[in-house]
């Protein structure tokens, strides 16, 4: 066994924590606040809240609001410009995933010169190591989803290819995360799915994961637990507070994961659906491939015990082999209300199928390498097309 354990984020996790956020010790006194371009985290006080709390720390602050659900560079760059002319010299996330990602990518080019593209190491990325060290990050999240709370990574997309890429290092961990459940109290419920899912499917990645390790396989096994036990209350009775408290628990977790171990494939087939199509919340794009993969990775036979371990862990007792994690799975889908997406309703068509296959592999090589059992691309696209309707 080989691990790096290396999480040196500040989690400030429990309700009503964003009203303490003035007593930490923030990271500058000028911040760039960065928001999604949507209504909610306006509309729900939020923004409000956090200016408030910072008017509280002696800290300055301008707001960048153009983040969309599946974020890209040319926002990424126009909130490094915004970052530099203002002068800031921290970065704050509020919001969902894609919001916190694009405050990493805006922290790394507030101080480096060139394109984000220079720092990617998939696709037409150019792999570049970044020369100095991004702005300071605050995290705080709305969402219970992606987990980039707790991690280093963001995704991006390149419009003009339909490049939807991960990167991430040391640096870009956030310096202080604000982890309050009662912001996800106002997420739909089907948003609410679709990100517990994403946090969900983080956890069994990180857990059937050839870099999967003991402290890894800790926390995916509790993210699990916590989402099997809660997430279906959470999207049924979005104001129950103890199963968002779970559900946003599990989610930190799933970040811790993504520290220590990873994603493999299942993110890259789910990255180039939404790189084409990006009207396609990521969470319920994964839900969509989910059941035709977890059954590939169970008749593989390859991890059979990990995989009756995450069916236990999700509330099957009773499983004894790897196909009862697929009907747990199944069967959460379905207290959830999610069991009938459909790919064709985003506008995905069969024939494409083929290029998203090698759009996976062209921009997020490195997760098949820690598949637990080789893809092929035509076990790619057999997922796909079994997925598809």
């Amino acid at each position: 066994m080989q691990f790096t354990y290396h999480i040196p984020t500040r989690i400030v996790f429990g309700n009503g924590s964003l009203d303490r956020l003035h007593k930490e010790q923030l990271p500058g006194k000028r911040a760039l606040i960065v928001i999604s371009a949507g209504k909610s985290t306006r509309e729900n006080g939020y923004l409000a809240q956090l200016e408030t709390q910072l008017k509280k720390a002696g800290v300055s602050s301008v707001v960048f609001d153009k983040i969309l659900p599946n974020p890209i560079k040319d926002h990424v760059t126009e909130g490094a410009l915004l970052c530099r002319t203002e002068k800031c010299d921290f970065v704050i996330g509020l919001g969902g995933g894609s919001t916190i990602d694009s405050a990493k990518g805006i922290a790394i080019m507030a101080t480096n010169e060139g394109d984000l593209w220079d720092y990617i190491g998939g696709g037409s990325g150019e792999a570049k190591p970044v020369p100095t060290w991004p702005l300071p990050i605050v995290a705080i999240t709305t969402t219970a989803g992606t987990g980039t709370e707790a991690d280093p990574w963001l995704v991006i997309t390149k419009v003009e290819t339909n490049e939807k890429i991960g990167m991430g290092y040391a640096g870009t961990f956030p310096v202080l995360s604000i982890v309050d459940p009662l912001l996800s109290v106002s997420v739909p419920a089907s948003l609410t799915a679709y990100q517990g899912f994403d946090a969900l499917f983080h956890s069994t990645e990180g857990y059937i994961n050839t870099t999967a390790n003991t402290l890894s396989d800790m926390y995916s096994l509790e993210a699990i637990r916590l989402i099997g036990k809660s997430l279906a209350t959470a999207v049924n009775d979005g104001k129950n507070i103890q199963a968002r408290e779970d559900v946003s628990l599990a989610n930190t977790l799933a970040g811790m994961v993504e520290s220590t171990s990873g994603c493999i494939s299942e993110h890259s087939l789910e990255h180039a659906l939404s790189a084409y199509y990006p009207a396609l919340p990521h969470g319920a794009g994964l839900i969509m491939i989910s059941l035709a993969y977890a059954t590939h990775i169970a008749q593989s036979k390859v991890c059979d015990e990990r995989m009756v371990a995450m069916a236990k862990a999700l509330g099957k007792s009773d499983a004894t082999k790897a196909m009862d994690f697929v009907t747990a799975l199944s069967d959460l889908q379905k207290s959830c209300g999610v069991d009938q997406l459909k790919m064709s309703d985003y506008g995905i068509k069969e024939e494409d199928l083929p290029k998203m296959v090698q759009n996976a592999r062209e921009n997020m090589a490195g997760l098949f390498m820690v598949d637990p059992v080789e893809l092929s691309d035509e076990d790619c696209l057999n997922i796909y097309k079994n997925s598809y309707r």
